[in-house]
C-alpha cells in the first residue's frame, strides 16, 4: 500500500465511509450544530439587546442623578441663604435688644443718680437747717441773754404771728 498513491479500491471505500459520514453528520449532526450555533447567535443579540438597554438606561440614570446634584446644590444654597437671613435677623434682634438693654440700664443709672442727688440734697438741707438752728440758737442766747431783750423778742415775734394771722 501506497500512501502517496492510494489504490482505486481504497479510494472507492475512502468515498463511501466519507458519504456514509457525511450523510449522518447532515442528518444527525449538523441540525444539532446549527441549532446550538443559532442558539447562540440569539443569546449574543439578547445580550448586545440587554446591554444597549442597560447602557440607555445607566444615560438616563447617569441624567437623573445630574439634575438630582443640581437640585440638592439648588436646595443647598437656599438653606444657605435662609441660613444667612436668620443670622442677620438674629443679629439684628441682638443689637435691638442690646440697645433696649442699654437705654433701660441707663435710665435706671439716671435715676439711681437723680435719686442719689436728691437724697444728697435732703442731707445737705438737713446739714445746713441744724447749722442755721445752731448758729441761730447761739445768736440768740447771745442776744438774749437780758430778760428786757426777750420781753422785745416775744413781743415782736408775737406781733409779726398776728400780722401773718390778718393776712390769712
Amino acid at each position: 500500500m501506497n500512501l502517496i498513491t492510494p489504490d482505486s479500491g481504497l479510494l472507492f471505500w475512502m468515498v463511501i465511509i466519507f458519504g456514509l459520514v457525511f450523510f449522518l453528520l447532515a442528518k444527525f449532526g449538523f441540525p444539532v450544530i446549527t441549532s446550538m450555533v443559532e442558539k447562540r447567535n440569539r443569546t449574543i443579540e439578547q445580550s448586545l439587546s440587554d446591554a444597549r438597554e442597560i447602557e440607555t438606561r445607566m444615560a438616563g440614570m447617569v441624567r437623573e442623578q445630574e439634575r438630582m446634584l443640581e437640585e440638592a446644590k439648588k436646595e443647598q444654597s437656599a438653606i444657605l441663604k435662609e441660613a444667612a437671613a436668620m443670622k442677620a435677623r438674629i443679629v439684628a434682634e441682638a443689637e435691638v435688644k442690646a440697645r433696649e438693654e442699654a437705654g433701660k440700664i441707663l435710665s435706671e443709672a439716671r435715676a439711681q443718680i437723680a435719686a442719689e442727688k436728691e437724697s444728697a440734697l435732703r442731707d445737705v438741707r438737713k446739714e445746713v437747717a441744724l447749722l442755721s438752728v445752731s448758729v441761730a440758737e447761739k445768736i440768740l442766747r447771745r442776744d438774749l441773754s437780758e430778760e428786757s431783750a426777750q420781753k422785745e423778742y416775744v413781743d415782736r415775734l408775737v406781733d409779726e404771728a398776728a400780722r401773718l394771722e390778718v393776712k390769712s
